[in-house]
């Protein structure tokens, strides 16, 4: 499926009214909303990301509550900035449409230096960028709502609270290590708001996962040091999943640094991604280590490098998928998802690739 670039040249008018007879007035869902956004030079990376977070409906839902919430509040910081705009696209009048997300993106330039120019940007690093700021904004507004807790003179603070970022997308991670001497597993937690993933030539999603989970040997000069022996034992390792979080974000590490090419490069391998994913690499004491999660939204790199190229984003919605490539809203087929899977051969030419997977569980 060829992706047009030059999308700003479409009429929008006429786009929109196409969409409401492909989805059809007697199928259109109530209080649904689909409104493509206007790229100001290059902010596709963010455009596509945005509107699979829209469509993301635990995270939706949380961020149009923090807009009612927070109706007097005169500080603008990006979270009040994304609530504005989800605001915006979800008490339109129309049911079609397209919104200029100006003062998203404003503020975000003004926020973050590496977002100021008008270089193409990596989704990826935007999404953990956004999340990470609107958790950290939330953590602020509950420590600021809290009186200090005074011990002796001194203040004492209190570990960050968990906000509803981190009840939608964080998981944890369990480091397991088990020494080859004495048998003695350890393990250390780590938590994450998404999980990156090697991609190899014509696989999948749980395959990449499974090697996202391989275990590792450590020898010769990567010995572990064993806390019962006491001393540096060869032992495996490997990582597996503890907790599994309400929405899922996977991203595929499609860009790679190589050495003689003095830069990035894209890996468009094909990866296959299904509609329904369970996850096998979880540990031994996971709660739900059987969670069905539904693939709801998939950020899409078209092109040939990290900087160079265009993002667009497929989300499902109601039952039927759409495609957001800025400005443009179309209703696609399920079957055109493969045609986001990448390129079966290893030539490194245009490709349209899934980039980052949004899997929701219902559970």
């Amino acid at each position: 499926m060829s992706v047009p670039f030059l999308s700003c040249l479409w009429n929008t008018g006429a786009n929109a009214s196409q969409l409401e007879k492909e989805i059809g007035s007697d199928q259109f869902p109530v209080n649904e909303h689909y409104f493509g956004l206007v790229n100001f030079g290059n902010t596709c990376y963010c455009n596509s990301v945005l509107q699979a977070l829209y469509f993301c409906r635990p995270f939706r839902e949380k961020v149009l509550q923090y807009k009612q919430q927070q109706k007097n509040q005169k500080k603008e910081t990006l979270l009040t900035c994304l609530a504005d705009l989800f605001y915006n696209i979800a008490t339109q009048k129309k049911k079609v449409g397209t919104i200029a997300p100006k003062k998203f993106i404003t503020r975000l330039r003004k926020e973050n230096e590496l977002f100021d120019n008008y270089m193409q940007q990596d989704a990826h690093e935007f999404l953990n960028y956004l999340l990470n700021t609107v958790a950290d904004l939330l953590q602020a507004e509950k420590q600021g709502n809290r009186t200090k807790t005074t011990v002796g003179g001194i203040d004492i603070h209190t570990k960050a609270e968990s906000t509803w970022v981190h009840d939608i997308f964080q998981g944890t991670l369990t480091n397991e290590t088990r020494c080859l001497n004495c048998e003695t597993v350890s393990s250390k937690d780590e938590d994450f708001l998404d999980l990156s993933v090697d991609v190899e030539q014509n696989t999948s999603i749980t395959h990449c996962l499974r090697g996202f989970s391989n275990t590792e040997t450590l020898c010769a000069e990567h010995k572990y040091y064993c806390e019962v022996c006491c001393s540096k034992q060869e032992a495996q390792k490997r990582m597996r999943v503890k907790k599994l979080p309400q929405i899922l974000a996977l991203h595929l590490k499609r860009f790679k640094y190589m050495e003689q090419l003095n830069r990035y490069t894209k890996l468009s391998y094909r990866v296959v991604f299904p509609l329904e994913l369970r996850l096998f690499n979880t540990s031994d004491d996971a709660y739900n280590p059987y969670r069905l999660y539904d693939l709801v939204a998939v950020v899409i790199h078209c092109g040939s490098g990290p900087n160079r190229g265009h993002y667009i984003s497929i989300v499902k919605s109601h039952g039927f998928w759409l495609l957001f490539d800025d400005d443009i809203v179309d209703k696609i087929d399920a079957s055109t998802i493969e045609d986001f899977y990448g390129l079966p051969s290893d030539l490194q030419k245009n490709s349209e690739s899934g980039y980052i997977l949004f899997y929701q569980s219902w559970e």
